[in-house]
């Protein structure tokens, strides 16, 4: 760890990264949205969500650095950061290898910290994975009302993949495709998995749409934040579709 004093004032506007910078530099997060969650009892100001930030409430904490991520947060509220004479520091993250890439990026290159033990026991972690021979097919809804599952090119598509589990709307052209419930209930999975973000599906709350289907319920933190949680994601998420599978 290191102390405050030995890296910027950071404000972050995505609980990945919020989690991920505090975890290893405790005090350097002085700005943070209301979703950033972890770790418990951060002592950040609030500055609004990912979508509606505050801007001149960030602007008047006078941070070195704001740290966003292109799919999370709104050009047009970067753009007034910007204009406000602060430095944005825009990540893209679709896939685990980008998330290891953009992690190293915020915290040795933007932070000037070390390069945490966290980081490198999330790579072991995941490096020791082995799929099933037979990998699973899927949908994965993030959403219902109206119903959005994951589609092409996100990062918790790709964890799942490495975990054996095949996405049915993979090749869809969209990222997160609104497909009616007919729809997914008739497109071949043999799993439905549902995570509790960003829409919190629970057991009384969405494997009921999917009566024919074994459901696993997941940790969406798990699935898709991108930070110290991925040490033990893998392990989580394997058993709750070990469980599922059953």
């Amino acid at each position: 760890m290191v102390s405050p004093a030995a890296g910027p004032r950071v404000v972050s506007l995505v609980p990945s990264l919020t989690e991920a910078v505090a975890a290893t530099a405790p005090g350097l997060v002085v700005g943070a949205t209301d979703w950033c969650t972890h770790p418990p009892g951060l002592a950040a100001a609030r500055i609004g969500g990912t979508k509606n930030p505050d801007t001149d409430a960030i602007a008047a904490l006078r941070p070195d650095l704001v740290i966003a991520n292109e799919e999370e947060n709104r050009e047009p509220d970067l753009a007034a950061l910007r204009a406000a004479g602060l430095e944005v520091l825009v990540t893209e993250v679709r896939d685990l290898d980008q998330a290891f890439a953009e992690l190293a990026r915020v915290l040795v290159d933007a932070c000037g910290l070390a390069r945490p033990r966290w980081l490198e026991e999330a790579r072991e972690a995941w490096e020791h994975v082995v799929p099933p021979p037979e990998p699973v097919a899927a949908v994965v809804p993030v959403w219902r009302r109206p119903w959005m599952v994951l589609g092409r090119d996100t990062f918790a598509g790709d964890l799942l993949a490495r975990l054996g589990v095949r996405n049915v709307y993979a090749g869809h052209a969209e990222r997160y495709p609104r497909v009616p419930l007919d729809e997914l209930r008739a497109a071949g999975a043999d799993l439905v998995v549902l995570p509790d973000e960003p829409y919190r599906f629970t057991a009384d709350d969405g494997p009921e749409a999917f009566p024919h289907l074994p459901a696993a319920l997941v940790d969406g933190r798990m699935l898709t934040w991108y930070g110290p949680s991925l040490a033990a994601a893998p392990a989580a998420l394997s058993g709750a579709l070990r469980a599922a599978c059953r």
